[in-house]
């Protein structure tokens, strides 16, 4: 029986590098989508919905192998050499978990510094458009506040 849930213990973490690989996989998109610097949002928004959907599979997954491993810990922690080959392939997957969890919060820090400096650049260009715009509105109603005078011709001879 123990053996069934090493095996499931197994699997799991095997699917949660599957289910990480895509985050990754959706970390490069953004990436990629900012770095163009005329960034899509509606693909922004499906890409935030879709890395959403992968998280929350990325949680049952921790929920399912934190109860499982709670019912086999006891039964581990008394036959370590029974176990030691399928112990020692968890604990490699475990490290796999973990460089992948690093490599994508490592990710996740720089796509929100690129979105931070396009959104930053987007208000700067908007702020530079008002300015620009205010400037032309205020030329326009000094130009129509001016009288001007058609140039005449004055006769002298007369």
């Amino acid at each position: 029986m123990t053996e069934n849930y090493l095996t499931l213990l197994e699997e799991s973490l095997q699917d949660k590098l599957k289910v990480m690989e895509e985050v990754q996989q959706y970390n490069l998109r953004q990436q990629e989508l900012f770095q163009s610097g005329q960034a899509d949002m509606s693909r922004f928004d499906e890409y935030v919905e879709e890395k959403g959907a992968l998280i929350d599979r990325l949680n049952e997954l921790d929920n399912g192998f934190e109860s499982l491993y709670s019912k086999v810990a006891k039964e581990l922690s008394g036959n370590r050499e029974k176990y030691a080959a399928q112990i020692g392939r968890l604990k490699e997957l475990v490290t796999r978990v973990t460089e992948e969890s690093v490599a994508i919060q490592a990710q996740e820090a720089r796509n929100k510094k690129l979105i931070e400096d396009y959104f930053r650049k987007e208000r700067e260009n908007i702020r530079m458009g008002r300015k620009t715009s205010k400037a032309a509105y205020d030329y326009y109603k000094n130009m129509n506040r001016t009288s001007v005078v058609m140039p005449q011709v004055l006769d002298d001879k007369k």
